[in-house]
């Protein structure tokens, strides 16, 4: 089968899977994701499991990478070589978690929320989008 037909199969199912699962733990409710946010108010302790379970998954994932010589349907693994802490690492942390907050919503889930066809969800996509693209059409520039 052509490797191309492959990949796209393997990336289809993987964001099948991983939208039913915050579907299914309830994160495309943004309520839910400030809920947990809200620290010092009525705190709602569930992103954290959400959280605990996709650590355990990557983490079975990379030692599960290391045993491979490469990916089923790639040539090589496609890791971040950069290691350091930087300016532009720290300032876009903080611009999505302010993001995140104020929203209550991260890329997959709003992606995943579209299809509950709230404008509040289609509203914050386009946003997301915009953004994406001024900080590529700016960094692009810049490097």
């Amino acid at each position: 089968m052509n490797r191309n037909i492959c990949q796209f199969g393997a990336a289809l199912a993987s964001g099948i899977v991983f939208g039913f699962g915050l579907s299914l733990s309830g994160m495309l409710n943004p309520a839910r994701v400030q809920g947990f946010l809200e620290v010092f108010g009525t705190w709602d302790p569930s992103l954290a499991f959400v959280l605990g379970g996709a650590v355990v998954v990557a983490f079975i994932g990379v030692q599960m990478m290391k045993l491979m010589r490469h990916p089923a349907f790639d040539d090589t693994f496609h890791v971040p070589t950069i290691r350091r802490i930087d300016a532009p690492l720290v300032i876009g942390s903080a611009v999505f978690g302010l993001g995140w907050g104020i929203g209550g919503f991260c890329p997959g889930p709003a992606v995943a929320s579209l299809a509950l066809g709230l404008p509040q969800t289609v509203l914050f996509v386009v946003a997301m989008l915009v953004g994406m693209t001024l900080h590529d059409r700016l960094w692009s520039r810049r490097t």
